[in-house]
């Protein structure tokens, strides 16, 4: 199949990323934001999940950031998008790194129709704001997971102030993301994503918030949930 053909056949939401691929590693392009989130998304999931030598899926790992940061913890990491152009990019980076990933082009519904797994450690960033079922993704996250597992999600807050922020400031006035990179109507919030956790056996250990500096381009965990936060999820033995 031709990269053009397989790119006609993308969702509308999985080709506003795929066309930006070629950005992803760039600390000053697109993508940005992504490269001081990341040390402190880093922080948070190894401070509330073992890495060294353990499983890790990363679900929607665009183009590798976070999977790298997580090998470099010890894990044993296996990335999967939807995106071709990000896994080519996340394929090449790790490749010129010298890293060990196993990036996948699938869903979580293909990897855990594969057999995958189990994995003791899931990160999903980013991502459950733009997907068409996000009870399905969960369904397959949880699958996937080992008994004693640990999920890990990030993603934004639905309110007045997350789409003043995260929406009309960041995309439309700051022009720190592209437009249209995110839909009000999509957004999930904390009570929300735990109640479709909760259906599929993962509990809720945590909720924290992440506050981003757009002048200083700095983040920090806090705890103002109120646009950005991460959400700790643990799948009962």
């Amino acid at each position: 199949m031709s990269r053009q053909t397989a790119t006609t056949q993308l969702s509308p939401e999985v080709q506003k990323f795929d066309a930006l691929a070629h950005e992803f590693w760039d600390p000053r392009g697109a993508f940005h934001p992504l490269h001081a989130l990341n040390p402190v998304r880093l922080e948070y999931i190894a401070q509330r999940a073992a890495l060294s030598q353990r499983r890790v899926a990363d679900i929607g790992c665009g183009g590798g950031l976070l999977a790298e940061g997580l090998a470099r913890h010890g894990a044993q990491v296996c990335g999967i998008d939807l995106a071709p152009a990000m896994i080519e990019v996340a394929r090449l980076h790790a490749h010129e790194s010298q890293m060990q990933i196993d990036y996948r082009l699938c869903s979580a519904e293909d990897l855990a129709r594969s057999g995958a797994g189990p994995y003791d450690v899931i990160t999903c960033m980013e991502l459950i704001e733009h997907v068409p079922s996000p009870a399905a993704l969960l369904a397959a996250t949880a699958k996937l997971l080992r008994p004693g597992g640990e999920l890990i999600v990030s993603t934004i807050n639905r309110n007045l102030r997350s789409f003043l922020l995260a929406i009309v400031g960041a995309e439309y006035l700051l022009n720190l993301i592209p437009r249209g990179t995110h839909e009000y109507a999509r957004l999930v919030r904390p009570a929300e994503l735990a109640r479709l956790a909760r259906a599929q056996g993962l509990e809720l250990r945590d909720v924290s918030g992440v506050e981003f500096n757009p002048f200083a381009r700095t983040a920090r965990i806090s705890a103002d949930t109120r646009v950005n936060y991460l959400a700790h999820f643990h799948r009962a033995s």
